[in-house]
């Protein structure tokens, strides 16, 4: 992620230093936008890695977006980004029904989504506009509510809907059967779950086959009993809707993890990622017309559930998650732990309806992967990978994280965002951040390991910090991220995880100093920044 020839440094001081302030400060904003993609075009420091700016869950008109994938598509790239993920809605249903015919006597209220349209439509019209923007890379998916339960009643004017926004994205689906099949709420016909009615639907034929043996009989109560039996069975039986796309209904009640998971592992299964949106959300407890809808904050699935690739770490809410020692910092020192299998990464989501709509315009939320090449599987597999960092901005106004790298303080092996390295000497970390346009006032620099902060610094941008950890523990595997905050906006980086396995380290944090006794940390910032607070 730094650049060799530290173009893009200077270019960013240049334009912070000279154009900051004047008549030519929005002429600098316009210019370091219209340069934006050259700014993140440097190799990454220890790897051959060039930086591609996506925006992740955006809606197109298939759902309750405005514009077309062709028109969101050429707004990306306008904008300068080189990367669009699109999660419209798969299913905007709500549905509910009189007992025990519920699924039968019933209102429902479907809103447009990709099911409502079809979801091969939905495919070709985004290999449509790769085949016009073939330098944008455009990656399918949905974003769906995979289940919500009632309680209360409408006569008592207490119905309820919970977990309707408990929402999960589904990113790299390419195939049209993989959103027909997906297992959420009134998804349609699936033989998947069938056999699990069994024992219901043989309890009901049975009732069905006495009151067929009941209307034989001469007796009109006989036969009376029979025909009710006969049609209030077969009505149970349909009623049971024994071919649906998932086990659960919304009449069950709250069932956890169980209906999120199943759909990670559907998803994982189909070769595609996964990641909690708006995990902190605050609009999920609100009347809807003669309704009330229920989903409060839900942070804690981060560490109930498995298998999911990652959440928003960014988005345009409050978020806690990502404060140091919260849950994400708990489900990575699960994984140092070998408690889970693999890494949570995290991302920014743009919620982008719409240049008016809640998530604000287009690019105010992107996420900057490191790929090796320009290709939709590279960008997939740094997505994997996390190798990425989230970005909260203000278009066209975003920071560069140009290095966040570890490396062996003796053989100067290196690892950067989401990757691991097993090293002899002292952890080194290197951090440098940019901006593509001017910036008032300082940022707050926070380096985490393990969920605890070992380095606060604020500094004005462009900055580039080193220093060396000296409290590493020997042995035990650990993990180091960066959480940059400040009038900039918000830059959060994935981890880079660690083993040091040198004896005798001293259990302290310390900075690289020069003989004179000043830090390599203070002397690099001012190397671009003079104004650095300590």
């Amino acid at each position: 992620m730094r650049n060799n020839d530290d173009g893009c440094f200077l270019c960013a001081s240049f334009i912070t230093r000279v154009l900051l302030r004047g008549p030519m400060r929005n002429f600098a904003i316009l210019m370091t936008a219209a340069i934006f993609p050259a700014l993140l075009a440097g190799p990454a420091a220890g790897a051959d890695y060039i930086q591609v700016a996506g925006i992740i869950d955006t809606r197109t008109a298939f759902s309750d977006g405005e514009l077309s994938v062709e028109a969101l598509t050429g707004l990306a790239k306008a904008r300068g980004f080189e990367a669009v993920f699109f999660t419209d809605h798969d299913r905007l249903v709500m549905e509910y029904g009189i007992f025990p015919l519920e699924h039968l006597l019933r209102k429902r209220e479907t809103l447009n989504s990709i099911h409502e349209q079809g979801a091969g439509g939905y495919l070709e019209a985004i290999r449509q506009a790769r085949r016009k923007f073939p330098e944008m890379i455009l990656v399918p998916g949905a974003e769906s509510v995979p289940y919500y339960y009632w309680t209360g009643s409408y006569l008592d004017g207490n119905l309820t809907a919970h977990d309707h926004e408990k929402r999960l994205l589904a990113v790299g689906l390419e195939i049209t059967e993989d959103y027909e099949h997906m297992p959420i709420l009134h998804n349609g016909f699936s033989t998947r779950y069938a056999a699990q009615f069994i024992p219901q639907l043989l309890i009901f034929a049975g009732v069905l086959i006495i009151g067929l043996v009941l209307i034989r009989e001469k007796r009109r109560l006989a036969r009376t009993v029979g025909a009710i039996a006969c049609v209030g069975s077969a009505l149970l039986m349909v009623n049971t809707m024994p071919f649906r796309s998932s086990p659960y209904d919304q009449y069950m009640g709250d069932q956890g993890i169980a209906p999120y998971q199943l759909y990670i592992d559907f998803v994982n299964s189909a070769g595609g990622m996964t990641f909690w949106n708006y995990p902190e959300t605050r609009s999920g407890i609100r009347p809807l017309g003669p309704i009330r809808l229920n989903t409060p904050p839900y942070p804690e699935v981060l560490e109930q559930a498995s298998g999911y690739t990652g959440f928003a770490a960014i988005y345009g809410d409050t978020i806690t998650v990502t404060e140091p020692g919260r849950q994400w910092d708990s489900v990575l020192r699960q994984y140092c732990r070998g408690e889970r299998n693999q890494p949570v990464w995290g991302i920014a989501t743009a919620d982008y309806h719409s240049e008016t709509g809640a998530g604000g315009a287009l690019g105010n939320f992107p996420t900057v992967f490191l790929v090796r090449e320009k290709s939709r599987e590279d960008l997939l597999e740094a997505m994997r990978a996390g190798r990425m960092y989230a970005l909260r901005s203000r278009y066209p106004q975003r920071m560069i994280l140009n290095e966040f790298s570890v490396s062996d303080s003796i053989t100067e092996e290196t690892a950067t965002l989401g990757e691991e390295i097993d090293i002899s000497g002292k952890p080194r970390i290197r951090m440098a951040v940019s901006s593509t346009a001017p910036v008032d006032g300082p940022v707050k620099i926070r380096l985490i390991r393990a969920g605890e902060v070992i380095r606060t610094l604020d500094a004005t941008l462009p900055f580039e910090v080193e220093t060396v950890d000296e409290e590493a523990e020997a042995g035990v595997k650990t993990y180091y991220r960066l959480d940059v905050r400040g009038p900039a906006g918000v830059l959060v980086g994935n981890p880079v995880f660690v083993t040091p396995d040198q004896a005798g380290v001293r259990r302290r944090v310390s900075l690289q100093s020069t003989a004179e006794g000043a830090s390599v940390m203070h002397l690099a910032s001012m190397r671009r920044n003079p104004n650095i607070l300590s």
